[in-house]
């Protein structure tokens, strides 16, 4: 097969391809265009630099497979790969730890003032009372998706001896020693915490708004490692206000790149605004972003495009 890889991916990729005699293109930096000059391609490895929307795939008649190391598949018009029977890869099995860790250290920085008081001492300021911390024991901590990265988190969690609850719209009789299956009725009734886990789609866009918010019965902490665009940062800035959003952990923002390399901040109040607030902690979408997790990532798409093209 003739396959392009049009984003940085670990090593054992570019290897594995060409060990099963794969002609391997390095598309890094490529712009659609310029993947007009490879239509005989039979493969290509993304993560999200460029959007694989049916009027380009349309031009691509040998392509086989398209093979996302990762999790989101936003970027890929599935029903048109569907459609025309391209396979579609993902590997979220590889950075659900990364991700599951990623979170809990920015939960515990949050709830125990770590990355304030850090930049405070610092600064030669020492408060004691005023960085006093919250405990996870014995709160409701709930997750709404319930994947490979609800279900990683789920278990990191229950050393903390917290009541995990989990919703997810199209999973059902999940309930396990780690997490209760729950409706949102239950959520918005109990819920401490709340944590995104689901993917980017017309139902999750703007799921964080204030009707959301506004639905809890207690004022809890959110957390979002999913995608940027399901937080109204505007609606969330408000609830920070008001007192109905205790904090809140981001690693991702709707004023991401469709890459996620970038994100443009400078004309936009409420992320200013949320810059501002000590209990409000951002990290560059690298929640799931480690060493291990780039090889790892790649080892279960490797075993997928396998299993499917070269079962013997």
């Amino acid at each position: 097969m003739k396959v392009i890889l049009l984003d940085d991916f670990h090593s054992t990729i570019n290897n594995t391809l060409k060990k099963w005699n794969f002609e391997v293109i390095d598309g890094r930096g490529f712009a659609a265009e310029d993947l007009k000059n490879h239509l005989d391609i039979n493969g290509i490895f993304i993560r999200s630099s460029i959007p694989l929307n049916a009027s380009l795939l349309s031009q691509f008649k040998f392509l086989k497979f398209i093979a996302r190391p990762g999790a989101g598949l936003e970027n890929i018009d599935l029903n048109y790969c569907q459609k025309v029977g391209i396979k579609v890869f993902r590997s979220p099995e590889g950075n659900r730890d990364a991700l599951a860790e990623h979170t809990m250290g920015m939960i515990l920085s949050l709830i125990n003032n770590i990355n304030s008081a850090n930049t405070e001492v610092k600064n030669g300021v020492w408060f004691r009372e005023e960085n006093r911390g919250i405990e996870l024991k014995g709160k409701v901590f709930a997750l709404i998706g319930y994947g490979f990265m609800g279900e990683a988190l789920a278990k990191r969690l229950s050393g903390f001896e917290v009541e995990v609850i989990a919703y997810d719209k199209y999973k059902s009789n999940f309930t396990s020693q780690y997490v209760k299956e729950v409706n949102m009725n239950y959520i918005f009734k109990n819920a401490d915490f709340v944590s995104l886990h689901t993917p980017l789609s017309l139902e999750t866009k703007n799921l964080v708004n204030s009707s959301f918010i506004n639905s809890f019965k207690k004022s809890f902490f959110l957390i979002n490692t999913a995608r940027g665009q399901s937080v109204v940062l505007e609606d969330l800035l408000n609830g920070l206000e008001n007192k109905k959003i205790k904090g809140a952990c981001l690693d991702v923002l709707a004023l991401e790149s469709p890459s996620f390399e970038r994100f443009s901040y400078i004309d936009d109040p409420s992320f200013n605004s949320l810059s501002q607030y000590k209990n409000v902690i951002f990290t560059p979408h690298i929640a799931g972003w480690t060493h291990e997790s780039k090889e790892k990532m790649a080892c279960f798409i490797l075993h997928k495009i396998k299993k499917e093209f070269l079962p013997n």
